[in-house]
């Protein structure tokens, strides 16, 4: 089984994957960022654009991912923001039709909640303080500049299953993500410090310069 999940830029994605892998047993994270970034290091900076663009990318994550789904006999969980109907078809979709047992879901959360989100994530304050105002800020920078464009296209019904996260904890949403999916998650007996804690090394561990 693959798990997609879909959101916004700082809706809550990576945070949620690692929350499922935390509590599901035998599951694994598959992030097509690092093959997204790896394609965009490969070009000068003058031709660097959104990596989703590249058919390279989109063949690659789908022939990735039916590897894995094939060999793996654990879920499989994928964090990735894609908005474009016809990207998600030449993904999602293909994926489907190879035959695999693919849930995906949408976070959404208004967009006051997700700037917020982007503004305390990545360790902000640090980075300004030890590399510069600006360093390490230029992704979150992009984000915001995608954000309508993304709430627009996500809302739509083909990104179904649509959850919507403002009220709710990463382990909630979690939890109704697994229900949905017909999968069971231990039980989440963290205190509220020590999930603030974990999760800021999520964050930390997912910092992106470029």
């Amino acid at each position: 089984m693959l798990l997609w999940i879909n959101g916004p830029f700082g809706g809550g994605k990576t945070q949620t994957a690692y929350e499922i892998h935390r509590r599901l047993p035998g599951s694994v994270v598959c992030d097509p960022e690092h093959a997204g970034f790896g394609l965009r290091r490969m070009l000068p900076p003058e031709l660097r654009g959104d990596f989703q663009d590249l058919a390279s990318w989109r063949q690659g994550v789908v022939e990735v991912l039916d590897l894995v789904l094939g060999k793996h006999e654990g879920v499989v969980i994928v964090p990735m923001t894609v908005t474009d109907s016809g990207y998600f078809a030449e993904t999602v979709g293909r994926l489907r039709e190879l035959g695999h047992d693919v849930h995906h879901f949408t976070l959404l959360a208004e967009r006051e909640t997700v700037l917020r989100r982007l503004h305390e994530r990545g360790f902000g304050h640090v980075l300004r303080y030890v590399a510069g105002k600006n360093a390490g800020l230029r992704r979150e920078s992009w984000a915001v500049q995608q954000l309508d464009h993304c709430l627009e296209r996500l809302a739509r019904p083909e990104f179904a299953e649509h959850l919507w996260t403002d009220r709710t904890t990463v382990p909630r949403t979690a939890d109704r993500i697994a229900v949905l999916a017909g999968l069971t998650l231990r039980p989440n007996h963290e205190g509220p410090l020590r999930t603030r804690l974990r999760q800021a090394g999520v964050g930390f561990r997912h910092i992106r310069f470029d």
